[in-house]
């Protein structure tokens, strides 16, 4: 999945390189509005410069930030027990593509069309994979899909044009998704490394700490009142009935 994304992260390196001449954030983002609305020949299409390469270097994130297509690796990967999918699943590898896309603000500003796509790819994600962890009996599993959804809204909310409420996001889904990934491990770890859902019960009274933290980050992740999510999810939420972009409704 990584590597089809990797490679048409490649491509937009690539078109960077041929419509710029550098690779260097600071030259492509000075020099972005002189080519807005400008085409070049693709497979013998004319296409837009600017959503050519926008969308391109949007399918890196669709792998790195497992959107709708090439999401299926992410919650293979959590099947694990350990607790390192705390650092790795919650704050720091999969939110890369977001933070990607939120760094190449000033270039996706100039292709509409492309946001268009990412908010559409975004809000799908969102409800798909919130749906899919629905029916899931492993434990890591849940968490991974709600990961993914997470990934979703910061992805349409990038679409929509407010990408700091996007990193807002993101910064809190880093802590209350590691406080659940860490009480899955210590969960895990308590009833001997069993991780079907439909023979857990009752662990309140066994392992009262790890109940109280996985019901915090719980909260916080439904965007309970006064909980980090709820200032983050509700902001993007709002965003999203406000845009101006062609699928803000469908995100909304």
């Amino acid at each position: 999945m990584n590597r089809i994304g990797d490679f048409g992260f490649g491509l937009g390196v690539f078109a960077c390189y041929a419509v710029f001449q550098t690779v260097e954030f600071e030259v492509i983002f000075a020099t972005a509005p002189l080519h807005a609305n400008q085409t070049f020949e693709f497979f013998n299409f004319e296409v837009d410069k600017l959503t050519c390469i926008s969308i391109l270097l949007f399918v890196g994130a669709v792998g790195k930030s497992s959107q709708i297509g090439l999401h299926t690796w992410l919650p293979d990967a959590m099947e694990g027990p350990t607790p390192v999918s705390a650092l790795i699943h919650a704050a720091t590898m999969v939110t890369a593509g977001i933070y990607m896309m939120l760094r190449c603000s000033p270039l996706l500003e100039f292709a509409p069309n492309a946001l268009a796509v990412i908010a559409f790819f975004g809000a799908s994600t969102a409800f798909f994979a919130a749906t899919t962890g629905l029916l899931q009996n492993d434990l890591k599993k849940v968490i991974a899909y709600s990961t993914c959804s997470q990934l979703g809204y910061m992805c349409f909310a990038v679409g929509l044009s407010k990408y700091t409420v996007s990193f807002f996001h993101l910064g809190n889904h880093a802590f209350f998704k590691a406080l659940l990934f860490l009480g899955a491990g210590s969960l895990i770890h308590a009833v001997d490394n069993e991780q079907d859902m439909t023979k857990m019960g009752g662990l309140r009274e066994m392992i009262p700490f790890t109940w109280l933290f996985m019901l915090i980050g719980t909260l916080a992740l439904t965007g309970f009142p006064f909980m980090a999510g709820y200032f983050s999810k509700d902001a993007i939420i709002e965003a999203a009935f406000a845009a101006h972009n062609p699928a803000h409704m469908f995100a909304f």
